[in-house]
């Protein structure tokens, strides 16, 4: 996200980058950052105690399915890409996308080993939750 600080600090050092976007997909970009900030507070608030900064569980967590955990295992992951859409499209700016887009990759390998420690802590019961649910976006 330096990408999105260094276009705030001085927009015109990042002219390099800009897209000739029209005014109504900039605000396209808003409504998106407007998702992206429903999202996370949905997210964050629906995690509760369970929210960490690591890939680790704590004996006292539980398995969170509710709030938009009941639609996508990694809804966390899917308001970052809201955020890296949103920004490139206000700042009308492909070097914002492509270096967020970056991030979102990293983070979406992540969730292997995330789903790899939930389903050593909560077996079937997290299956049956993957079954059900889309990573990233809702199954159909």
């Amino acid at each position: 996200m330096a990408s999105v600080f260094a276009y705030l600090v001085n927009p015109h050092r990042m002219a390099w980058a800009s897209v000739p976007l029209p005014e109504w997909m900039r605000w396209i970009g808003a409504g998106l950052l407007a998702s992206h900030v429903f999202l996370l507070s949905w997210t964050l608030h629906s995690l509760g105690k369970n929210l960490t900064d690591t890939v680790v569980t704590r004996q006292a967590h539980t398995l969170v399915t509710i709030g938009p955990y009941r639609w996508v295992r990694h809804p966390f992951y899917v308001s970052v890409l809201l955020s890296v859409v949103s920004c490139a499209m206000l700042a009308a700016n492909w070097f914002i996308f492509v270096s967020g887009l970056a991030l979102f990759t990293m983070m979406a390998l992540r969730t292997r080993i995330e789903e790899g420690k939930l389903a050593e802590r909560f077996g079937d019961e997290y299956r049956r939750y993957v079954e059900r649910t889309g990573a990233f976006f809702p199954r159909l």
